[in-house]
């Protein structure tokens, strides 16, 4: 089973995913690959950091499941190899989100938000991105958001972490319980 975890920057993707991974061990997080500089303090294995050329090279050798251009930078999810009886989990962006659902119909899609702008705002601050990154981001967030509406997504709002994982992991268990509906 496919999962994807899509959402505006700054709603808390990362760490969501990180808990559902460490939580369930039949979950595997595919690493996407991009060609954004790495922020500073971002783990070196947060993404497959890649020069455009390598990128662009990997897409025209039908490497990646989904890619995307956001803010001028590429990212994309190379075909997941995933170690035998894994989920995989994806956390990628509402075009990749959509490009996988047309590729795997029955993968799970969550769409996570944050409680209110200001919220996303803060987190995009404290994570370190510049201000002009920030409002371009921001500006984004609500096309984002009905894009993630207008694909089925479930819906999940992260106010509090915790909930937010369970949430999710609810999701996923109600797809292993009946999969393919």
């Amino acid at each position: 089973m496919i999962i994807v975890v899509s959402g505006p920057g700054g709603v808390g993707k990362g760490t969501v995913v990180s808990r559902l991974v460490e939580g369930d061990p039949s979950l595997w997080l595919s690493t996407s690959w991009t060609t954004r500089e790495q922020r500073p303090g971002e783990s070196s294995d947060a993404y497959r950091f890649v020069d455009r050329a390598t990128f662009e090279a990997h897409e025209r050798s039908g490497g990646f499941l989904e890619w995307a251009e956001f803010l001028g930078n590429l990212y994309g999810t190379p075909y997941p190899e995933s170690p035998a009886g894994k989920d995989v989990v994806l956390e990628i962006d509402v075009q990749g989100a959509a490009q996988v659902r047309d590729r795997e119909p029955g993968a799970v899609l969550v769409f996570l938000e944050t409680p209110s702008r200001s919220v996303q705002r803060q987190r995009l601050v404290g994570r370190g991105d510049p201000p002009e990154l920030v409002e371009q981001r921001l500006a984004h967030a609500e096309d984002e958001a009905a894009a993630g509406r207008a694909l089925g997504a479930n819906i999940v709002v992260n106010d509090r972490i915790d909930e937010a994982v369970a949430d999710i992991m609810a999701i996923i268990e109600a797809a292993r319980a009946h999969p393919g509906s």
